[in-house]
């Protein structure tokens, strides 16, 4: 059977609206994507790491509860569980304070090996974060290798922008690995300055990635590969929160292509793409409902029950 790998950081979020906290959650980029994918009935694999804390078991806790292989999450007492406070402001968007207290060495245990018809969602931070690079670099030119299919999403916040010459070589090694990356007009902004889904396709190809997803928000989503370029629009809504719009949007992304051929679920005409797409959307509007980080279980329990 195809496995789905999420691989990313573990955070606790502490959600603030109107400066005041609204709700904890689990969070994380990847582990957001892995908790919509459990709730649809798919049992994604979750590689991450995590402190020997109560907030580290209550989120192992949570996670297992949703369906999620957490063999490969693991528990570290040198350091705590990361802590993220996410300020909504009044259009429901997030700003985020980071607070993190790592061992010097992570990700020790031997990590699976994706093989061929195998999906690997990966990025964020994580994906450039000195402590855990080789480890996972190694993780990734294996699954490419052996023919998996590789899933970027940049996710690059304004914190790390001070860093930024440091961490881009390994964002543009994450690009040029990928067969699809998936990028904000935000992480665009921040890394290459570019505003445009055709200036960040061009980054894209310059460092050897071939296929964009390229969303803008409210402002809908641009699908750009060497042969098409097409547009689709996004509904209007009334957001409660948009923390994990975009991880669910991978996770729709994701669950359309574990459902294609393995030997190459990447879409080849405007009308596979159009449906996925306009899925993916369906899975990011229904987070954007409600102040979890993740899809809804009665949005799971109408996708299964088509």
């Amino acid at each position: 059977m195809k496995q789905i790998f999420c691989i990313g950081e573990t955070v606790f979020d502490i959600i603030f609206r109107d400066n005041q906290p609204v709700a904890a959650r689990p969070g994380g980029s990847m582990l957001n994507t892995a908790v919509s994918l459990g709730r649809t009935g798919l049992k994604p694999v979750f590689i991450s790491d995590l402190g020997l804390d109560a907030a580290g078991d209550l989120i192992l806790a949570s996670l297992e509860s949703d369906g999620i292989d957490t063999r490969y999450v693991e528990r570290f007492s040198d350091g705590q569980t990361a802590i993220s406070l996410a300020f909504l402001d009044e259009k429901r968007n997030a700003s985020y304070s980071f607070y993190r207290n790592f061992p010097e060495t992570r990700l020790l245990r031997p990590l699976p090996q994706a093989e061929t018809g195998d999906i690997v969602l990966f990025g964020s931070f994580y994906s450039i974060s000195p402590e855990v690079r080789n480890p996972l670099w190694d993780f990734l030119t294996h699954a490419r290798e052996h023919g998996a299919f590789l899933v970027y999403d940049p996710n690059f916040r304004t914190p790390y922008l001070k860093q930024l010459p440091n961490f881009r070589p390994w964002i543009n090694e994450n690009i040029a690995i990928s067969q699809i990356t998936r990028g904000s007009a935000g992480d665009f902004m921040h890394i290459f300055e570019v505003s445009d889904a055709a200036g960040a396709y061009e980054q894209v190809i310059a460092h050897g990635g071939k296929t964009l997803i390229y969303t803008k928000s409210d402002a809908g989503v641009e699908v750009i590969t060497p042969d098409i370029h097409l547009s689709i629009p996004v509904p209007e809504i009334c957001p409660v929160s948009t923390i994990g719009a975009g991880d669910a949007f991978n996770a729709g992304l994701i669950y359309s292509l574990a459902g294609r051929p393995a030997a190459n679920p990447l879409p080849q005409s405007e009308p596979e793409w159009k449906s996925i797409i306009l899925l993916a959307i369906d899975f990011s509007t229904d987070v954007c409902l409600h102040i979890d980080n993740y899809i809804s279980p009665d949005f799971a329990e109408n996708l299964k029950h088509g």
